[in-house]
């Protein structure tokens, strides 16, 4: 660290410096607009700076403020750079769903390795940053191609080109941010219980005894977190499968409950009229609500690591809600099945 201009010393190692107030970043920032204005006239004296306005871009991302104060964030730009990347034109056809309902993608090691002229890699990467910024429809099929980066066979280019065949169809759509004064945080939860069996290369390839992790977590409304992803130990049930999902999703959930209560603790405004913060989760298989409600341990489910019960204390203080849902109003099965 140097000192400021306008600090002088003979010994500078000497000097300590204290900070008075912080332009952005921190909670002595300021939310003043107008000494926000005053500042950036300031830095404008001797730095190339200029005020934008509203936000319309942001990392690649279109944003859009409706009449009925809704929010659109869309990729059209990223959306065609990938298309131009596997020379798909508007004239090709356009596929209805992001994934074919009847294959589930393996390793396919009968199949010779992919001849293509583009990048798989680069690809499945756009695809991802695509998935995670404002298309969560996509994220059951991406996650999948993405497990055969290494070696792409004849199988996995055609699960991306069927992506890319939805995509060309729905360029211009994306999400559409309505936030609810009285919605706090939800999270929809779902897992299939193996749902990449394959008898005939179980023996070669463990993670088709996996199952399934999706789930989507909501703000007054809004979505602002999902995931799609296999999960890391073999479930030896559905009760058990669903239980895991439980629980991985709660480990984003909850930082997000301490960090609401922060902010109303230090008088920010957070938008939602609920007196508490707290999590409503959605899950539709009774044995894993069973397990999330109460602490007993069953001859069937005491193998499960004690690490999936970390939330616990969580519903016990009534922090986090756990409840029934119908499976066809489980949103977070978008992410687990084709």
């Amino acid at each position: 660290m140097q000192l400021p201009h306008g600090v002088t010393s003979t010994d500078g190692n000497a000097k300590v410096l204290k900070l008075l107030k912080n332009i952005y970043g921190q909670k002595q920032a300021e939310p003043d607009e107008s000494k926000i204005m005053e500042e950036i006239k300031n830095l404008s004296v001797e730095c190339k700076i200029e005020d934008k306005g509203q936000i319309e871009d942001y990392l690649g991302v279109n944003v859009k403020y409706t009449n009925d104060k809704s929010i659109e964030l869309t990729q059209p730009q990223l959306i065609e750079e990938i298309l131009k990347d596997l020379g798909l034109r508007t004239k090709d056809s356009i596929r209805e769903t992001p994934a074919l309902s009847s294959k589930i993608l393996h390793r396919h090691l009968e199949e010779p390795e992919a001849d293509i002229v583009w990048n798989y890699r680069s690809v499945i990467g756009k695809l991802n940053y695509l998935e995670k910024s404002t298309r969560p429809d996509i994220a059951y099929a991406v996650h999948q191609c993405a497990r055969f980066m290494e070696k792409p066979r004849k199988s996995h280019v055609e699960a991306v080109y069927h992506i890319e065949r939805y995509l060309l169809g729905s360029r211009e759509h994306g999400l559409i941010l309505t936030p609810k004064k009285r919605r706090c945080l939800e999270n929809y939860v779902d897992a299939d219980f193996c749902g990449n069996w394959k008898r005939m290369t179980a023996a070669e390839d463990p993670s088709t005894a996996k199952s399934r992790t999706g789930f989507i977590i909501m703000f007054a409304g809004c979505p602002i977190s999902w995931c799609s992803k296999l999960q890391t130990m073999v479930a030896l049930s559905t009760t058990e499968a669903e239980y895991i999902a439980l629980s991985h999703s709660l480990r984003e959930v909850i930082p997000m409950i301490q960090l609401l209560n922060e902010l109303k603790g230090k008088g920010f405004h957070t938008f939602t009229e609920e007196p508490l913060i707290h999590c409503k989760c959605f899950e539709d298989n009774s044995g894993a609500l069973e397990i999330s409600r109460l602490p007993k341990i069953r001859p069937r489910t005491k193998h499960i690591n004690i690490v999936y019960h970390h939330f616990r204390s969580f519903v016990k203080e009534g922090k986090v809600k756990i409840l029934p849902i119908e499976s066809a109003d489980q949103i977070g099965d978008v992410h687990t099945s084709r």
